[in-house]
């Protein structure tokens, strides 16, 4: 991971990196409660990486990269990165983990998950601080508000 930009210091992209680390912290349970035989344990952290993903796929897609995928530098980056949420979303929601060969296709989705967000955070993040003006980051902290409804990102106090 990288912390040379200050791109973790903005707060729509600390969420977005906390959302990350929610969900592979999830996963990272959930494999180690295959590995333990633990099959409703499983199936309910997958349940939560679910909700936690579509969530913030929402906020990324309707926000960050609608705004940045108008600069054609960005767009077929985007591209990609949107596909690979669809691609995961259709496998999480069709995914049994009882079944020997979808508990296999979610550990390799867990090890493309780790890809992707290394895209998102070493690569769109940082550039998102150049990228986008004051009013693509108001449109974007937006979006997330919309797929977030009960949080907040404005500083308390």
């Amino acid at each position: 991971m990288c912390h040379y930009c200050g791109c973790r210091q903005i707060p729509l992209i600390k969420e977005f990196i906390a959302e990350h680390e929610t969900v592979t912290n999830a996963a990272g349970d959930a494999l180690r409660a295959l590995d333990a035989g633990d099959l409703p344990r499983a199936g309910a952290l997958l349940s939560t990486m679910t909700a936690v993903l579509l969530a913030h796929w929402k906020g990324e897609e309707d926000g960050l990269f609608a705004v940045m995928s108008t600069d054609p530098e960005y767009a077929p980056y985007i591209e990609a990165l949107i596909s690979e949420h669809r691609d995961l979303a259709a496998f999480l929601a069709r995914a049994d983990l009882t079944d020997p060969a979808d508990a296999h296709t979610f550990r390799q989705a867990t090890d493309e998950l780790h890809h992707h967000i290394a895209k998102e955070e070493d690569g769109l993040f940082p550039a998102s601080l150049t990228a986008l003006t004051g009013d693509d980051w108001n449109q974007s902290i937006k979006a997330w508000q919309s797929a977030h409804p009960d949080a907040d990102l404005r500083p308390a106090g």
